[in-house]
């Protein structure tokens, strides 16, 4: 177990200085007796004071004191103990009493390495009311972590939410963590869809307070949906992990995962290694091969010519070493000519009112693959109102025309409307656009204002 807290003494009353550690018997904690508490009636003071001191009964010290010096002689056994221990639990009324007594039962428990006596001597801390707010954040924390090696999940999670409500943080421990943890008790019960939820939940509460969303939330949340084929959970964490925290490596993770996650046909894959290459995650032999073949060198050949002569210079396909990779090079390149020279009759067809749709399309796809981002905008959004369109198609496409053209908020809207087999992508390409308009934004603001 994590020790996520360090031990410190109470403060509370010098006779019963306690250190709480977690329950993990790597740490031996001291109860001092209970001399001064004993004589403490006898010294009278003004009410006040008086009103501060410990609390205790002579019943209640003489029995704490002869069970306190039986669980420290060597070789003190536990089990043989708890009748004592049971016996001493009615006697605890006071505040004073139960946080002593929840203390010992604390450390025996450590010491005979019996977490559900230490859970039942953290629970008696708690009730004491004794504990100021950093402490009490502590135990609530060590008794969810207890309950839940209990598997007493419902009280972890009460025990860790008023931890959290505490806003708990200490060496080794910050609220972000607590939050994670909560979601791993749902978890830990195979919980998985309300676990996402509240991961969910999270990250849109720090997000409205325009907080940084830790990375392990999205982490985790995509490991737990991916690993569930959890959808479309899965492509909502997706999302907000490579919009906040867009590395190559996390770039190529998420491709990969949605790529694991579906079949899709070749026009989706297509749209799917368009966005691999632009973030930098085509790093081996196979994912060229398969953009080859998804963009195919008859339709689009001057996209092909250019992954290709991309994979040459990056090494990842040394020139040479394949006859397959070679040929469609050489199909492509010399369709480009004449796929060029008729690109402005097709562009003049596809704007005519008769235009059929197969020829806006076509017209669209054309220019997208050359870059010419407005035109293909321009027919994208032409073929949205004919009928029979494939709605989603053009809509994914259009929002990468959209990104060409540098209108991210619009890109984003436009994926937003995606559905069916192409969302997850449509998804990956809204978080690139909201990465690109954050780069964006960034590099236009002004140096004394950054």
């Amino acid at each position: 177990m994590t020790n996520l807290l360090s031990p410190r003494p109470m403060g509370l009353a010098r006779q019963f200085g306690l250190a709480l550690a977690l329950a993990s018997g790597t740490a031996l904690l001291a109860v001092p007796g209970l001399t001064d508490a004993a004589h403490a009636q006898k010294k009278k003071k003004d009410d006040k004071q008086e009103a501060a001191k410990p609390v205790y009964s002579p019943a209640f010290v003489k029995a704490y004191q002869a069970l306190d010096v039986a669980l420290k002689a060597p070789g003190a056994d536990l089990a043989a103990l708890k009748p004592q221990i049971v016996a001493l639990q009615p006697l605890a009324v006071s505040p004073d009493e139960k946080l002593a007594l929840g203390g010992m039962m604390f450390n025996a428990g450590i010491m005979s390495k019996d977490p559900a006596v230490q859970y039942e001597g953290v629970q008696l801390m708690l009730a004491s009311g004794k504990a100021n707010p950093e402490e009490a954040g502590r135990y609530n924390v060590v008794a969810s972590q207890l309950a839940s090696s209990l598997k007493q999940y419902d009280a972890a999670r009460g025990f860790l939410q008023k931890a959290i409500d505490l806003n708990y943080s200490g060496q080794g421990v910050t609220p972000s963590d607590l939050q994670l943890s909560m979601a791993e008790l749902y978890f830990s019960e195979d919980r998985n869809q309300e676990g996402l939820k509240y991961l969910a939940d999270a990250i849109a509460a720090r997000k409205a307070q325009a907080g940084k969303v830790d990375e392990r939330w999205y982490r985790r949340g995509v490991s737990v949906a991916y690993e569930g084929e959890i959808v479309p959970q899965v492509y909502e964490f997706v999302e907000g992990w490579v919009s906040d925290y867009g590395t190559e490596a996390n770039w190529r993770d998420a491709i990969n995962l949605t790529r694991n996650l579906n079949d899709f046909p070749a026009p989706i894959m297509l749209d799917l290694f368009r966005l691999g290459d632009r973030v930098g995650s085509l790093n081996v032999k196979n994912d060229y091969i398969f953009y080859i073949e998804s963009a195919d060198s008859r339709r689009l050949p001057a996209e092909v010519k250019r992954v290709i002569d991309e994979a040459y210079q990056r090494g990842v396909i040394p020139k040479g070493s394949d006859s397959w990779v070679e040929e469609q090079y050489k199909l492509a390149n010399g369709l480009i000519a004449q796929d060029k020279s008729a690109l402005p009759g097709l562009e003049r067809d596809a704007a005519a009112p008769t235009a059929q749709l197969r020829t806006v399309i076509a017209a669209a796809d054309a220019t997208l693959s050359y870059n010419e981002f407005a035109k293909a905008a321009g027919f994208y959004e032409k073929a949205l109102a004919m009928p029979g369109a494939d709605r989603d198609l053009v809509l994914t496409r259009l929002g990468i025309a959209q990104i060409g053209l540098k209108n991210y908020d619009a890109a984003r809207e436009t994926f937003g409307k995606v559905t069916g087999a192409r969302m997850p992508v449509a998804r990956l390409w809204s978080a690139f656009a909201r990465q690109q308009a954050s780069a964006s934004a960034a590099a236009t603001t002004p140096a004394a204002l950054s």
